[in-house]
């Protein structure tokens, strides 16, 4: 059995510490430092996950030093993702990252750049990924049991009452929350960006300072069209948290919504002329993951340790997804259609 492999977890907030919980429960992985800017914050995190030593830190180059580690976890605030990942990968360690890779693309950019000059993997977390319904979604697109993919939408909307950062962002769904929903579109029709419209607007009763309501248009590769409609401030007949997607083919539908496992029907003789032409319910199989949410991104990240398999969220890839969240508030700035700039 390989040896397991050690990481330092920067960052201890609530998300950092899901982290610490994620690596130390499985088998293949230990904590070998924990680092935050609040030092504080790091120590009352070694002991509450039982993490021992001489492994505290607030800076990340003195854990490096310090503590031998095969990889590192970044869990920091967006805008401190690339000066904390350009450092690991500078002395030589791969990185597994949060979303949003960035808080820009030219931060993004360098992410990418230091990545390649050092050699070194740089895989961002997108959890959604690693989900039962959302991989099932998937094999029903790529076994074209719809025949081709034409289009695909999704609605996304909740009364959010989180106060704090969030009620001041200019842009509090679009940058937070719909990385998730963008990156998931990537993933179930495997189509890229090539331009948006997109409107964000504020709407009566928010409770939010910035536009936290959108609708957007993305054209994709393969001639696909992505709409996009979602709100953090509406109340009532709320979606669940990973949207409700419709996703359209030239032969059939396949629905996903409330989490639930998606349902699918196709028309049962293509040849039929007629106005509404039969159609069947498509079997549907649970799809196999290793491990749902951060537990999956972990173990792409340890199969990458040992095989060198690539894992699908690499840092050239995710920035895809990063893309349309910076294109659509540029689109919505300047109130035009632009085309993707990767």
């Amino acid at each position: 059995m390989a040896e397991t492999k050690k990481a330092i977890i920067v960052g201890c907030g609530g998300m950092g510490q899901g982290w610490i919980g994620n690596v130390k429960s499985n088998p293949r992985s230990e904590v070998a430092a924990l680092v935050d800017i609040r030092l504080e914050a790091a120590t009352s995190a070694a002991e509450k996950f039982e993490v021992h030593g001489s492994c505290v830190f607030d800076d990340i180059a003195k854990a490096i030093d310090a503590c031998p580690a095969d990889f590192v976890v970044d869990v920091t605030t967006p805008e401190s993702h690339c000066p904390t990942t350009v450092t690991a990968l500078e002395a030589g360690l791969p990185v597994i990252g949060e979303k949003p890779m960035a808080d820009s693309m030219d931060a993004a950019r360098k992410m990418v750049a230091a990545s390649e000059k050092s050699g070194k993997l740089y895989m961002v977390s997108q959890s959604r990924r690693y989900d039962v319904n959302h991989k099932t979604a998937q094999a029903l697109v790529q076994s074209a049991v719809v025949g081709d993919i034409t289009t695909i939408n999704c609605d996304f909307y909740l009364g959010a009452h989180f106060g704090g950062f969030r009620d001041e962002m200019d842009s509090p769904l679009i940058l937070d929350m719909s990385i998730h929903h963008f990156d998931m579109c990537r993933f179930l029709i495997d189509a890229d960006p090539v331009a948006i419209y997109a409107c964000e607007f504020n709407p009566k009763g928010s409770w939010y300072k910035g536009d936290v309501a959108t609708s957007i248009i993305f054209e994709m590769t393969n001639d696909i069209v992505f709409t996009y409609r979602g709100s953090w401030c509406a109340e009532g007949c709320c979606t669940s948290w990973n949207g409700h997607w419709r996703i359209i083919g030239d032969r059939g539908t396949i629905l996903m919504e409330n989490d639930k496992l998606p349902t699918a029907q196709r028309v049962e003789d293509l040849s039929d002329t007629g106005f509404s032409r039969a159609l069947e319910d498509v079997p549907v199989e649970a799809a196999q993951i290793n491990g749902g949410g951060i537990e999956g991104s972990l173990n792409e990240m340890l199969d990458y340790l040992e095989t060198g398999a690539p894992p699908q969220c690499e840092c050239h890839d995710n920035i895809k997804s990063l893309a349309m969240v910076s294109g659509a508030i540029e689109s919505s700035k300047r109130k035009q259609r632009i085309e993707v700039r990767i």
